[in-house]
């Protein structure tokens, strides 16, 4: 449209969103980031929704809370949105980091767009942990406790940053006036870092794509041709978190945050929810309190030195075994992370513990240098130096180029021309718009039988209520 071209705000949205080249070979792990703006666009309406009915007492929170899910219209719905949602933004983020790991998303020219994004993750995590402190119940008030209690192994000032953070020598009602304002304005921080983070990528040569080469070989618009294919997922991802949110809403829940915090009793064990606790196994398996909270922030702020870690001359692991096995190792050992962050500090899980982060830790500093110094050496030995190749000019699409891609790429883009885009995007189109219209439906369905059901459920309920005024009548 000439509106978005000519106008000075829409001019931008334009350049950034609708005329934006993309690579045509990206694949669906490239879908992630238009999923985490949904996310992030449903936690804000959520969240704001919610802050309307919420009472940031110590005395009042958790009954406000019952409020909203019993008293507030569909607050119910809007409540089991808002934490479901926020368990399905962090899954949906490690599948993102694990993609840019992947394909080597943080070496130049993206390292700005991978800086950014890792604080837009350090951002998330606070987030989450002063929304979950917020219901205050059990968990949430020991949860509040543990964690904040971790500054006071800072020498010297750690005790008065606790009693700063807690507005007095507990828990309080300050605690959790400052929690409550700091989680409504963090997610609109989050929103502009979004901003930029899209911005960055824009500026630094657009999105990858699987084979890791860079360059305008073979380009489409963001839309429309994109736009339907994020539509495919962000349908899928409507269905499954609706299956969630209606038939099993307190799966990832904590059963003791069901209960009235109670200063006087600490829970049995006390985990905060599944997304942090690889970063909890950590900070949990080193005997030294503050050398484990050093453990557990490091572990988050390693993300940022891996385009400095990885020497390899090549972007990405997809054509390298030995990275891939590395890699594959690296989550393995992240998930035994999130098992053990669940289990109580108990042998034989602290030695595990302590090895997996071990392993952890060593994957960023030793096992990625010294794979990548090794797979240079053999691009080395297989004698492209011998072609001419001058070293300055020895970077990431030369190697890829001339070793293993040059075939692939050529018949590739043989195969790839203007016509067949075409024909290819007609198709996409109308899948998209079958997809589209079948998961609508299925939705409608799905919403159709949960709400029978809830009436079916009412109409028991009155039944029964009403035989026994009848019967205590009678009686």
């Amino acid at each position: 449209m000439r509106i978005f071209k000519s106008h000075p705000l829409l001019k931008l949205v334009n350049s950034y969103v609708i005329d934006s080249p993309q690579p045509s070979n990206i694949s669906f792990l490239w879908n992630f980031g238009s999923l985490l703006a949904f996310c992030l666009v449903i936690q804000i309406i959520t969240g704001v929704t919610l802050a309307m009915h919420y009472n940031a007492n110590v005395l009042e929170a958790f009954n406000s809370v019952e409020h909203i899910m019993r008293d507030v219209n569909n607050g119910w719905l809007i409540r089991y949105l808002h934490s479901n949602t926020a368990s399905a933004f962090f899954f949906i983020v490690y599948l993102h980091i694990g993609r840019g790991l992947y394909y080597g998303s943080y070496k130049a020219p993206r390292t700005l767009v991978w800086t950014i994004g890792t604080v837009i993750f350090i951002l998330m995590m606070a987030t989450a942990f002063l929304g979950y402190v917020l219901p205050y119940g059990q968990m949430s008030l020991w949860g509040a406790t543990v964690i904040t209690s971790l500054m006071s192994a800072i020498p010297w000032v750690g005790q008065d940053i606790v009693e700063f953070i807690w507005g007095g020598f507990s828990v309080n009602n300050a605690t959790l006036n400052r929690f409550f304002a700091l989680h409504f304005v963090l997610p609109f921080v989050l929103a502009a870092l979004a901003l930029m983070h899209l911005i960055a990528l824009h500026d630094s040569a657009g999105s990858g794509n699987p084979l890791g080469v860079s360059g305008n070989y073979d380009r489409l618009p963001f839309a429309p041709y994109f736009i339907f294919k994020d539509l495919i997922t962000i349908f899928i991802f409507i269905l499954v978190l609706s299956m969630f949110v209606f038939f099993m809403p307190n799966l990832l829940g904590d059963s003791e945050n069901y209960v009235m915090a109670n200063p006087m009793q600490t829970p049995p064990a006390i985990v905060p929810e599944w997304y942090l606790l690889p970063f909890y196994a950590i900070l949990r398996s080193i005997p030294n309190k503050l050398l484990g909270v050093i453990a557990m922030f490091s572990a988050i702020l390693i993300l940022l030195v891996m385009p400095f870690t990885d020497l390899s001359r090549s972007r990405g692991i997809q054509f390298k075994p030995l990275s891939k096995a590395a890699f594959f190792i690296f989550v393995g050992n992240f998930l035994i992370l999130m098992e053990l962050g669940a289990k109580h500090v108990e042998s034989p899980f602290i030695e595990f513990g302590q090895i997996s982060t071990v392993i952890y830790f060593a994957h960023f500093l030793i096992i990625v240098p010294l794979i990548s110094l090794f797979e240079n050496s053999l691009i080395e030995l297989a004698g492209y130096k011998n072609k001419g190749i001058n070293n300055d000019m020895y970077n990431t699409d030369t190697i890829i180029m001339e070793s293993v891609l040059r075939p692939s790429l050529h018949l590739y883009l043989e195969n790839n021309n203007c016509e067949s885009n075409k024909n290819q995007t007609k198709r996409v189109i109308i899948s998209s718009y079958s997809f589209i219209s079948a998961s609508v439906i299925f939705g409608m369905v799905m919403i159709t039988e949960a709400f029978i059901s809830s009436l079916y459920q009412s109409f028991i309920d009155i039944a029964c209520l009403s035989v026994n005024v009848v019967c205590k009548g009678f009686n």
